[in-house]
């Protein structure tokens, strides 16, 4: 897999029972421009086709029996191989420069991860703006909490260095924001940047209305208090500032 002279990159796809979305999803990472050296789709439980459409698209499917994304999440980070590890889900939609534009910003070495935009699958402009105001609000309250900028995991990438020096300190069980407890993992130190033109596609059905958002408000409170008896809002802070 090793490449002369660039990054090796690995994609992880955590996925249940998504099998229509996955396939949409690994034929884009198959046009781009930057092909990925591997993909790794985490196979969590399903009962679908999942796994047979992403051995279909060539990809390395791990098994993680265990429910919930941080497992599945967390599972594919620890196999992939790659010097670079890029975080997609199954109904992410990425543009033929996806890859190629990751690489190019974690060629910085000061930069840990990055984490981009999306635009949700609505007619006309309303995708946009909704996936703006959305993410806006996720990415600002995210930031003043963990001290730094946080992680989309729709859209996400990172150093599997970065990844190694915390993957004992993220949460793996439980209903948490896998993604903003990854982030915060990384401490107020790391730099993580959020680029608003690395932007992806995806599915509408994460804002239905309903009991989704009472789990959401719910994940998100869990995420910050385990992380906050880590470190506390306002030593991150107080680390972010004085470095």
């Amino acid at each position: 897999m090793p490449r002369t002279g660039s990054a090796t990159v690995s994609v992880v796809i955590p996925v249940r029972d998504d099998a229509q979305h996955l396939d949409a999803c690994l034929a884009l990472l198959g046009r781009q421009t930057r092909r990925p050296d591997e993909v790794v789709v985490v196979d969590n439980g399903s009962t679908d086709a999942s796994a047979l459409v992403a051995r279909q698209h060539g990809a390395r499917v791990v098994v993680e029996p265990r429910p919930g994304i941080p497992y599945a999440a967390a599972a594919g980070y620890d196999a992939a191989r790659g010097d670079l590890i890029l975080r997609l889900d199954a109904d992410s939609r990425p543009g033929p420069d996806w890859v190629a534009h990751a690489v190019r910003v974690l060629a910085d070495p000061d930069v840990e991860a990055v984490s981009g935009a999306g635009r949700f699958d609505l007619r006309g402009p309303g995708g946009a703006l909704l996936a703006h105001a959305y993410l806006g609000a996720y990415y600002t309250l995210g930031h003043l909490a963990a001290g730094h900028p946080v992680i989309w995991g729709s859209s996400a990438a990172f150093r599997a260095d970065a990844w190694r020096r915390v993957r004992e300190h993220i949460t793996r069980s439980g209903d948490v924001h896998d993604d903003l407890d990854l982030a915060m993992a990384l401490g107020p130190d790391a730099r993580v940047i959020v680029d608003r033109t690395w932007r992806v596609g995806v599915s509408a059905r994460s804002l239905r209305p309903g009991r989704q958002w009472v789990r959401r408000f719910g994940r998100a409170f869990r995420t910050l208090r385990r992380q906050w008896d880590v470190m506390p809002p306002w030593e991150r802070w107080r680390v972010r500032l004085q470095g």
